[in-house]
């Protein structure tokens, strides 16, 4: 099989991803399905699989990373996972092939060159991407942390407390700097959502110059595609993609976050925020460090409010996901038996 060249979204999720996946979907020569989160589902496991050059190991981690995908919210349109065949195109015994070759064969499918994953978190394996020999080229697609802090409050995953919000978007974007750092500019692009919803066009042809592929104005069409159908249906986390881009999509922190919470955030991530070219609406003051018990009412708090979101939660989204928890509980739960 063909080897076709992965680009990989970074960042933290909640800042438009799934907008930039979809337009980029509409180019011919590039394959965006949505993501089942390969490596950030799996790495965490690999000790259940022991060593996997055991082919009966192998095929074990095969068949769970297949059926990941056809258990997605967002379905993997016209694939059909035959486990021999994925088998048949692992060049090593690792997760890292795993992942490639799915990838790699969704591509095939949808006659692209290019693969997408937009596993946000994924920067934090790039050096296992790398060693592998899957040299993709990144796209850090970055949001003001304030409002994705405030759009992670309405979704089904993710952390709730302002504190380990900021916390997550800092070490997100620090993450994102040191890739950017390692690997240098010829196969990293930082593109800012603010900027591509202010000025698609401009950020649509810079992007198709970093990926050399010719610019197409349809990408603009992409809240009428299948993909875009398929994406919005699943619940309210992301019903926004069914339509065209939302301009005025920014700054809900000045009236979704509290005086304090927006404190605790520029207290926490500040400086990034401002390496990123946005501006503190707080005071800059002396920084805070807070105490062990004030970090501690922050975690119960955080506990809470995730409980809660689970129970108010999409009912639609929650049965959509259902399955994928199942399969990971049923690994995990394979420690106790074996």
């Amino acid at each position: 099989m063909e080897n076709r060249q992965p680009i990989q979204i970074i960042g933290t999720q909640r800042s438009g991803s799934n907008l930039l996946r979809l337009m980029l979907n509409q180019f011919g020569e590039i394959s965006a399905p949505h993501p089942p989160h390969i490596l950030k589902q799996f790495m965490p496991l690999l000790p259940i699989y022991g060593n996997l050059e055991d082919s009966e190991n192998m095929d074990r981690l095969i068949d769970d990373v297949c059926s990941l995908i056809e258990y997605n919210p967002v379905l993997w349109t016209g694939m059909v996972f035959d486990r021999k065949e994925v088998r048949a195109h692992c060049k090593s015994n690792s997760l890292i092939e795993i992942f490639r070759v799915v990838y790699n064969l969704k591509a095939k499918q949808d006659r692209a060159y290019f693969w997408v994953c937009k596993s946000m978190g994924n920067m934090h394996f790039s050096d296992q991407l790398e060693s592998a020999g899957v040299r993709p080229l990144y796209i850090h697609l970055y949001r003001d942390g304030r409002d994705v802090a405030c759009s992670f409050r309405n979704a089904i995953v993710g952390e709730k407390h302002v504190y380990h919000l900021a916390n997550q978007w800092r070490e997100n974007q620090e993450a994102c700097f040191r890739l950017h750092n390692k690997i240098g500019s010829d196969r990293f692009l930082a593109v800012s959502y603010e900027d591509l919803i202010h000025f698609p066009e401009i950020e649509m042809k810079k992007i198709s110059s970093f990926l050399q592929v010719k610019f197409d104005s349809t990408v603009f069409d992409y809240y009428k595609s299948s993909e875009s159908e398929n994406t919005a249906t699943v619940g309210k986390m992301w019903e926004n993609v069914s339509r065209p881009i939302l301009k005025n999509n920014t700054m809900k922190y000045k009236t979704g976050l509290t005086r304090t919470e927006l404190d605790i955030f520029e207290n926490q991530a500040g400086e990034v925020l401002k390496i990123l070219g946005y501006t503190l609406d707080a005071p800059e003051t002396s920084k805070i460090d807070f105490s062990k018990d004030q970090i501690e009412s922050f975690d119960k708090e955080n506990e809470l409010l995730k409980e809660r979101a689970r129970k108010t939660a999409d009912p639609k989204g929650m049965k959509l996901r259902a399955r994928q928890e199942k399969l990971i509980s049923e690994i995990k739960a394979q420690v106790l038996v074996d």
